[in-house]
């Protein structure tokens, strides 16, 4: 039997291994009865920190400080790169009007660091890597089958060509035998790729939960973290099987005319890993989409609509001032462009700040604080319209002063890190024009623009390339050209588009399947949308000037 523990878990005294444990040495990290606290502290006490038994692992353990060693570091030197000091140090001449931070204050920080990423690591990146090991321990396991399929085709074909074609079968195969193998080596890398990474991640998860179960105030301090390393996921691998295609017997070109193998063809997709996007459950459409308010925003010429997380709003039209209001239809605050022009767009930034752009001035702007501060000025361009995407960083429409050319362009704070303009064949992907053209992202990162002047909805992935276009549903009721404005996406992926000359707002789900109209809640005039936090849906009415408050799903 274990001395320490009986059967049912009794723990016992470290000292003299049969006395029920009454407290603890925090220093030690030794169990002790009542009567062996004397012997354990009489080296002296204050080598010593004793606790009750329910409160051990609870007193930090500061290092000794090296300048004066019967005194412990309980404070950070932030002019002194973090240098951790004691009391008296504080008072020397090398400190004098340094600022100081205690250690306990860093110490929680980092152990809240590390709680949280073991939450993601536990919860999110090991989960994720496991998902692309098995999807790629999937292919491998279905190769066979896969290749086995295109060999018996092959097979069917030869036995219609007799002896005289088997010389070229066998050839054949042995192509197919040799795209196999390379296809199983590509498979092979990026797995074995994938299980070192998760080697590594276990390896830092089995490092942090011996940081959690210490109270070392050393190693916690130094731990670094790898969440950000971990975060950039490796791209999704997609290979794709070559095809056999059979052509006409003609012995005088056997080889040719006996069909073809294309070749193997890898495709890389980016894996993007949203780490602080909520899950959601799935939401059906309402059969009625219900009003739910309408706000009057004294705006003639209404063009925008933004939400906040806290349920209000910023508007904006064809004036020179931003208007925030609450659902109740109070104005909150007002911003007025330094500039006296209208602005082309609004959107909210992930902290809530409003961000607004000028064609007038070829600027966008950020409003912190109530002030103003300029993001980004442009050159031979004017931007149209905004979106802020998940990740953080800003995608901004824009036209070429000669009114000839559109383009996307992606910004991270002020850098330009990505231009959407052409598809693969080198056309234009969007009108070249001056009218408006919304932009959202959706959950699955595809770039969504409304095409006003083109009368589509463009979407492409978040690497630029045309995923599919919307040219409207076949008309029954709505009779005149699609003409989309606002456009928005909610928790489902589905994407909403205003129709402008049709006053309705059409929703498809994210590959470009129409689903339904909203086309019942007195809508007129309809341009700029977007969706809240719970998919309630605000509408602007380009000349009432009002928002209307939307509940369209169940």
């Amino acid at each position: 039997m274990d001395p320490h523990n009986s059967a049912q878990d009794v723990y016992r005294c470290d000292l003299c291994e049969t006395a029920i444990v009454h407290s603890y040495c925090d220093f030690c990290h030794v169990n002790l009865c009542k009567p062996c606290i004397g012997d354990h502290i009489s080296d002296g006490y204050d080598k010593h920190k004793i606790v009750p038994f329910k409160e051990r692992r609870s007193t930090l353990i500061y290092p000794k400080c090296e300048t004066h060693p019967q005194k412990m570091c309980e404070l950070q030197c932030k002019d002194c790169n973090n240098i951790s000091i004691c009391s008296f140090c504080t008072a020397s001449e090398q400190h004098r009007g340094h600022i100081f931070v205690q250690i306990s204050t860093v110490y929680k920080e980092q152990k809240e660091t590390i709680e949280k990423d073991t939450e993601e690591l536990v919860n999110t990146l090991s989960p994720t890597y496991e998902e692309i090991a098995r999807d790629l321990e999937n292919q491998l396991a279905n190769l066979d089958g896969g290749y086995e399929k295109l060999t018996t085709t092959m097979s069917k074909q030869g036995e219609q060509w007799h002896r005289e074609i088997d010389i070229v079968i066998n050839k054949m195969k042995t192509e197919i035998s040799e795209i196999k193998v390379k296809h199983r080596d590509i498979l092979q890398k990026h797995l074995d790729e994938i299980k070192q990474t998760q080697s590594l991640i276990k390896q830092t998860m089995r490092a942090i939960n011996e940081i959690e179960k210490s109270t070392e105030v050393s190693p916690t301090i130094a731990y670094s973290s790898k969440i950000r390393e971990f975060s950039k996921l490796p791209p999704k691998i997609q290979v794709s099987l070559p095809t056999f295609i059979p052509k006409p017997i003609d012995r005088e070109k056997l080889y040719s005319l006996f069909g073809q193998i294309t070749p193997l063809s890898t495709a890389t997709k980016e894996n993007v890993l949203s780490l602080h996007q909520p899950k959601t459950s799935v939401r059906e459409l309402l059969d009625e989409p219900e009003l739910v308010a309408t706000i009057q925003t004294g705006y003639g010429n209404l063009r925008s609509v933004t939400c906040l997380n806290d349920g209000s709003i910023w508007t904006s039209g064809k004036t020179n001032d931003i208007k925030c209001f609450n659902i109740k239809g109070s104005l909150l605050q007002t911003v007025k462009q330094k500039s006296g022009n209208f602005p082309n767009d609004i959107a909210v930034d992930s902290n809530g700040d409003l961000l607004y752009n000028s064609g007038a001035t070829r600027t966008v702007n950020k409003v912190k604080n109530r002030q103003t501060e300029e993001l980004i000025r442009l050159q031979g361009w004017k931007p149209s319209q905004l979106c802020v995407t998940s990740t953080g960083d800003l995608l901004v429409t824009m036209y070429s002063d000669d009114y000839t050319q559109s383009k996307v362009v992606r910004y991270s704070g002020s850098t330009e890190k990505q231009t959407i303009q052409f598809d693969d064949e080198g056309k234009p992907l969007y009108s070249g024009n001056y009218y408006p053209k919304y932009i959202t992202e959706n959950r699955n990162h595809d770039i969504c623009v409304a095409d006003c002047r083109a009368g589509a909805v463009v979407v492409v992935n978040q690497d630029g390339r045309l995923r599919w276009r919307y040219t409207g549903h076949p008309p029954v009721t709505k009779n005149k050209p699609f003409t989309p404005w606002g456009i928005t996406t909610d928790s489902q992926s589905r994407i909403l588009t205003a129709d402008d000359v049709n006053h309705c707002i059409h929703i498809l789900d994210q590959n470009g399947r129409f689903l339904r109209y909203i086309d019942n809640c007195d809508l007129k005039d309809p341009t700029g949308l977007c969706v809240d936090n719970n998919d309630n849906l605000f509408v602007c009415g380009l000349y009432k000037g009002n928002v209307k408050k939307i509940k369209y799903l169940k």
